[in-house]
């Protein structure tokens, strides 16, 4: 299961999703708990829920309540729809989303809607080797054995049968 965790914060679900974030916390909860697998994605906002302390809390919050293996993709914004006056998603953005999420300690974060920028592949948390190497929505090499690292023979959370 994907779901979108749009931001953070009550006030950004308030304003922008006309809805509340505690709700969405409690199905992410509960997804995780039913033992089906389960990955985050946050579309990057420039100026709405792209800020350092919220996108820190946020990855504290994911290791905390769902533990270290939930892949969390952070995604590039393009203008469209409702949303057109405000710019894509700098590509520093998404990198620096990703940077913070490794260094709250989660083992699987990604940057997306950018092919080719660092943060496509997964990598093993033990050896940081790439395991399944990607360029957009294509596999493009797989390291593993019975999901397990190729190289060093970490256990890669996933669904890999």
């Amino acid at each position: 299961v994907k779901i979108d965790l749009k931001g953070f914060t009550e006030d950004y679900y308030r304003k922008l999703c006309k809805g509340r974030l505690a709700p969405v916390l409690k199905t992410i909860e509960t997804v995780k708990a039913s033992g089906v697998w389960l990955e985050l994605v946050h579309l990057c906002i420039p100026g709405a829920n792209d800020s350092e302390p919220e996108i820190r809390e946020m990855c504290r919050w994911v290791k905390g309540h769902l533990g270290v293996d939930v892949p969390m993709h952070f995604t590039r914004f393009y203008p469209q729809y409702q949303m057109r006056n405000v710019p894509p998603t700098p590509f520093e953005t998404l990198v620096r989303c990703r940077e913070i999420g490794l260094a709250e300690g989660l083992h699987y974060v990604y940057t997306g809607n950018v092919p080719g920028l660092e943060g496509e592949n997964t990598e093993c948390p033990r050896c940081h080797k790439t395991v399944v190497a990607r360029r957009g929505f294509h596999v493009r090499a797989m390291n593993l054995k019975a999901g397990k690292c190729g190289f060093c023979g970490q256990a890669i959370a996933g669904v890999w049968s």
